[in-house]
């Protein structure tokens, strides 16, 4: 049996990974780089299969597409899908996992070492030409925070958390676990986030985005941390409030932070941590998941999920 498939946004996978293990399946597959939502329909009539990545699909969609019986979502998170409603017409949705864990867990630790080294102060030192007016040989105005011995607070310790947590203790780092706000998880060596984030010296999230973390990390809470600490948030923009963390690290009250994320992305309406005024702040563009290794066990395993599921249809 051959089906039909779409896929509604194969440019999120990069243009360097190799995608036959998808579409050397018995799928007739039409593929978009991009889809605009005006242009969802339209593409995914008639089809028995679609994969997506960032285009949404709830049941206004489905009382269209009476054909659909299974959606790929290539990311970890199902939160583009209606799945109540998917559910409800016996659309089988299937997502994939830990693809990342290497590569994000390397871009947290890079951008703690960077903050902590103070690369963003040094780099613009530089850049203005202050070395080069020093009347000694090195500049000492911003000195390294030395990791070893310091406390790193690990907000969600699923995979990507302990990946992180292991990478810091490896520098001689005391890794503590903070209860997720809204988790039921009943471990005994988690603290409580507020306690946690008085005894940091660098916060990291790992954690999914639910209405209970929603600006998990409030002006209210980020004033609990240390002036000295740091912030990596390599998880969901809507962790944090955006605008209590731009005014902290203008105010002094933070001593830097790292974000691969944001609210909206791209931000193109514009965002309170996109100011090049702010201190000791670095923004990367969403690619901590994106090494090219990373990419392709990810096409791998979308690859291995719509498998299963035509073998069943057999």
């Amino acid at each position: 049996m051959k089906l039909t498939g779409v896929m509604l946004d194969a440019d999120t996978l990069g243009a360097d990974v190799d995608l036959s293990p998808i579409t050397n399946l018995p799928v007739e597959w039409a593929k978009y780089g991009v889809t605009a939502p005006d242009d969802l329909l339209a593409r995914a009539e008639g089809k028995s299969v679609v994969l997506t990545n960032k285009v949404c699909l709830r049941e206004e969609h489905f009382r269209h597409l009476p054909d659909l019986k299974y959606i790929g979502v290539t990311a970890t998170g199902t939160n583009i899908i209606d799945m109540e409603a998917a559910a409800a017409r016996g659309i089988i949705v299937t997502n994939v996992s830990g693809y990342g864990t290497q590569s994000v867990a390397q871009h947290a630790f890079a951008l703690m070492l960077a903050l902590a080294n103070r690369l963003p102060f040094l780099q613009q030192q530089m850049q203005n030409g202050q070395w080069q007016q020093s009347p000694i040989f090195c500049r000492l105005d911003y000195p390294p925070m030395e990791l070893a011995g310091r406390t790193l607070l690990v907000v969600g310790y699923g995979v990507l958390g302990q990946a992180m947590a292991k990478l810091a203790e490896g520098i001689g780092m005391t890794v503590l676990k903070a209860a997720v706000p809204g988790s039921p998880s009943s471990h005994s060596d988690r603290i409580e986030l507020e306690e946690g984030l008085r005894q940091a010296d660098v916060v990291s999230l790992h954690c999914p985005l639910t209405d209970a973390t929603l600006n998990m990390l409030d002006a209210a809470r980020l004033a609990m941390m240390p002036k000295h600490a740091l912030l990596i948030n390599t998880a969901r923009g809507g962790l944090i409030d955006e605008q209590a963390l731009a005014d902290a690290l203008r105010a002094g009250e933070l001593g830097g932070a790292a974000t691969d994320v944001l609210t909206q992305e791209p931000p193109v309406d514009g965002n309170p941590l996109l100011d090049n005024a702010i201190p000791n702040l670095i923004v990367t563009p969403h690619c901590a998941w994106a090494s090219p290794e990373a990419r392709q066990r990810l096409v791998n395993m979308v690859a291995d999920n719509l498998h299963k599921f035509i073998e069943k249809q057999l």
